[in-house]
């Protein structure tokens, strides 16, 4: 059956969720039409009152309303719930249900990437809403330890109260396995701008930067440029859709499926020279 979905944010012309939504349409047999929701905050809440209103089957949820919009749903699914922000709506009759997909976008990009988690060290830069879902994504996993870095650790600390939690100042005398970014910091237009200097890099081993536009932030490119492994959000992006959909339409969609959505969006794609 036909549905129209959407992408609640704050400012959307750097995304790709419709193109890769689309894709997902065409590929899998559930047409649907997806649109980008610009909301400022003030609307947030009437915004899933208008996701009810017009009929409106689902809708993802990004920067900066992933932990925001949890207290406008009528009911969040477990995992959700245990970690503390919503990145996928669907709509069950009059109700508003969260989830939270992005989860699973990073676990598929960490296997992907090759990274072995179990008694590691990991550093997740920022403490917003995709932090939640890769902190308990690395905790499921068995990590040995997990640091985050804020740029203001003691209203972070409300949240992350049982983890150690820095300043940008203090990275300097920290060394781990995998450096995570989960900030907005080097993404399109601000492409000069990376969330750390190229010399804490040498204390790490992997970066994953969940930015996709550009392909290759300035944190990547330092990283690379480095001999490290490295992976940007594309992925993972393209995975938690592909979850979403499955939410949406109660169906599931192979890898197989995923895996040339992934790779036909990456040669047809030119990221980083404009917004998407």
């Amino acid at each position: 059956m036909f549905g129209i979905y959407g992408l609640i944010g704050e400012k959307l012309g750097h995304s790709l969720s419709a193109i890769i939504h689309e894709m997902f349409f065409d590929k899998s047999g559930f047409p649907g039409k997806y649109n980008l929701f610009e909301v400022k905050r003030e609307f947030l809440k009437d915004s899933v009152r208008g996701l009810k209103a017009l009929g409106i089957k689902g809708a993802n949820v990004t920067i900066p309303y992933k932990v925001d919009i949890m207290k406008y749903l009528d009911e969040l699914t477990p995992e959700a719930e245990k970690i503390g922000a919503v990145n996928t709506i669907t709509i069950l009759g009059d109700r508003a249900i969260g989830s939270n997909t992005d989860y699973f976008g990073i676990g598929m990009t960490l296997k992907k990437l090759g990274i072995q988690i179990k008694g590691k060290t990991a550093v997740i830069l920022g403490t917003g809403g995709s932090s939640r879902a890769a902190s308990q994504y690395l905790l499921d996993q068995g990590i040995g330890e997990l640091i985050f870095v804020s740029t203001n650790p003691d209203k972070a600390r409300q949240y992350y109260k049982d983890f150690r939690i820095i300043s940008y100042q203090e990275l300097s005398g920290i060394e781990g396995d995998l450096l995570i970014n989960c900030t907005p910091v080097g993404m399109y237009p601000e492409v000069n701008n990376s969330p750390v200097d190229k010399a804490h890099l040498k204390q790490f081993k992997a970066v994953f930067d969940l930015i996709y536009n550009p392909r290759q932030t300035l944190l990547l490119k330092n990283a690379i440029e480095m001999g490290m492994d490295a992976i940007n959000g594309l992925y993972m992006l393209v995975c938690q859709a592909a979850k979403a959909q499955e939410l949406w339409n109660n169906n599931n969609i192979d890898m197989t499926l995923i895996d040339r959505v992934y790779l036909e969006l990456e040669r047809s794609c030119s990221l980083g020279e404009k917004g998407h």
